[in-house]
């Protein structure tokens, strides 16, 4: 039984109800903040926009200053870029239950890409970058969290907020943050979209970004031809080799995805380079892959006058979710048929900063966020009623966790 009062419930459910308008508008504001990770300036807005939003719910608020993120650019050089800073809220830290969430900031859509402006597709939906991945999500946490502050409950839990500047990229100036905050933390709500069915997401592939630099010899095409050697043939070797092992373990998938080099083809091109992502079901696949790989760029190395290096790295272990994890699914799901919805846990080959938490060891749902779909494409939509909906949903988990119907054990 439940140690929630209908009086509470009721309370928070109708909060959130009249907030429906206003999440609208301030997802269409967020939304149209172009915050692709590498535009720092449009993450920074967003962050300020954010900061203002939360200022209600009277928490400590700091800015956490991102340290330059070197990458390999398509040239082959080592470059720093700046990305843009986090923020992280936080209210009773010394309360006995603490809940840690998250969402992230950037979004997919570089400065320069043709997709920007919100647009209504009808009474219900709205297509928009980043409407659903994340930042209707971020408009229902707040809400959700005004309706715990509101509440006689609130002084049962503390909370702490992680808003972040580079998911998209795999995290990897705030896992760090992501780790340190779930060194306080009991559970962690994250505002991912839910599935275009409204399913949360449940065991997650753990996933690796990694870069191949080849090097080799520059040569006159037509007089020299000999005395070249092929960067762009050395970086192809190696991206067959790395393709032929999907299939070799079960649920690890290679994906080349980007290849750059060489300029005129009257030069025997000396630079090229390739990008791939891999994804793990396991948390031993990791060192397979890694063993792999090796294996494969060592051969490839033994040749006259060609390198490759490796870059990148597993920024993500799989998510497989534990006994804790499960009662809190549970708990989601009794949350939601209180509120006509049937919530399914389903298994996804995407990963998310739900991935690291649960690395960490913190129970967490990761998909509490709006009901859209199409993300990572010009087609994202976002079911404008779901912000309503999701936003109940959340409030309701806060409360219960309050009311102390969740443990560990």
């Amino acid at each position: 039984m439940s140690g929630l009062s209908p009086d509470i419930r009721e309370a928070a459910l109708a909060f959130i109800a009249e907030g429906a308008e206003t999440m609208r508008a301030e997802t269409i504001a967020l939304a149209e903040i172009n915050s692709g990770s590498y535009h720092a300036a449009g993450v920074n807005r967003v962050r300020e926009a954010l900061a203002t939003l939360f200022e209600d719910l009277g928490a400590e608020s700091t800015v956490l200053p991102s340290p330059p993120l070197e990458v390999l650019d398509d040239d082959g050089a080592l470059r720093e870029r700046t990305l843009g800073d986090g923020l992280r809220l936080r209210k009773r830290p010394d309360a006995p239950f603490q809940v840690f969430l998250c969402g992230h900031m950037d979004t997919v859509f570089p400065k320069d890409h043709p997709f920007q402006a919100v647009h209504e597709i009808d009474g219900d939906t709205l297509g928009g970058p980043g409407v659903a991945d994340l930042k209707g999500g971020l408009v229902l946490m707040h809400r959700a969290l005004l309706a715990l502050e509101c509440s006689p409950l609130a002084e049962k839990i503390g909370w702490e907020v992680l808003l972040n500047p580079d998911e998209e990229i795999g995290s990897p100036v705030s896992a760090p943050w992501i780790r340190d905050s779930a060194e306080r933390a009991d559970v962690g709500l994250i505002y991912e979209p839910s599935f275009p069915d409204g399913s949360l997401a449940g065991r997650r592939k753990g996933s690796g970004n990694f870069a191949l630099l080849a090097r080799g010899r520059a040569a006159h095409a037509g007089r020299e031809h000999h005395l070249g050697r092929n960067a762009i043939r050395l970086l192809s070797e190696a991206l067959v080799a790395i393709d032929d092992l999907n299939g070799q373990r079960p649920g690890v998938t290679f994906n080349p995805g980007f290849v750059h080099g060489g300029g005129a083809v009257n030069i025997v091109p000396d630079t090229a380079v390739g990008r791939f992502n891999i994804r793990v079901e396991e948390p031993g696949d990791t060192a397979w892959c890694e063993r792999e790989l090796a294996a494969i760029i060592d051969s490839l190395n033994a040749r006259d006058g060609l390198s490759l290096e490796l870059h990148g790295g597993f920024t993500r272990p799989p998510k497989v979710p534990g006994a804790a994890n499960e009662r809190l699914f549970d708990l989601a799901r009794d949350c939601g048929a209180s509120l006509g919805l049937d919530l399914a846990v389903k298994p996804t080959g995407g990963c998310c900063d739900g991935n690291n938490l649960a690395a960490a060891g913190v129970p967490n749902i990761d998909t509490l966020g709006v009901h859209g779909g199409n993300i990572h494409s010009s087609d994202e939509w976002m079911r404008v009623s779901s912000l309503v909906e999701r936003g109940q949903l959340s409030a309701l988990l806060l409360l219960r966790l309050a009311a102390g119907d969740w443990s560990p054990a």
